[in-house]
């Protein structure tokens, strides 16, 4: 009988708790923490986009990643910038900022090592595997109850 902390639920938890202490400890002593880097590095990759957008592409809920933009468009930072969005009166779009581009470019080049360490924990080997198997849980979490 395989014991509670020996689950994949349980073993899934200890990495990722391990690796975003590590990451927001790393990020504390620049000011963001590893979430809005998170937050950061979508915009960067998706351009100007919708709250919503965010929220699927980050994985979270509403009300985190607006709290987080919040955060992150407060002064002094001024690392985004919210406003309607152009074609859905309802919604927000949200982009970086001149200086959001550039912390986010910094943070991303500060980090590199951290990233590489966390690769390099996965033998080459069974990367391609690792990461199905990684999606494969998302997946089966996201669908309805068997």
């Amino acid at each position: 009988m395989v014991r509670f902390h020996d689950t994949p639920a349980m073993r899934l938890r200890r990495a990722y708790l391990a690796m975003h202490r590590r990451f927001n400890t790393h990020f504390a002593s620049r000011g963001v923490t590893a979430d809005q880097f998170v937050l950061l590095s979508l915009l960067d990759e998706l351009g100007p986009c919708s709250q919503r957008e965010l929220v699927d592409h980050g994985f979270s809920d509403p009300n985190t990643i607006g709290a987080m933009l919040r955060r992150l468009e407060r002064a002094p930072r001024h690392f985004v910038r919210r406003r309607q969005h152009p074609q859905d009166g309802r919604a927000l779009e949200v982009e970086l900022t001149p200086a959001g581009r550039k912390a986010c470019a910094q943070l991303a080049r500060e980090s590199s090592a951290l990233h590489g360490h966390l690769f390099n924990a996965i033998p080459s080997e069974a990367r391609a595997g690792f990461h199905d198997c990684l999606l494969a849980v998302a997946h089966a979490m996201q669908s309805p109850r068997p």
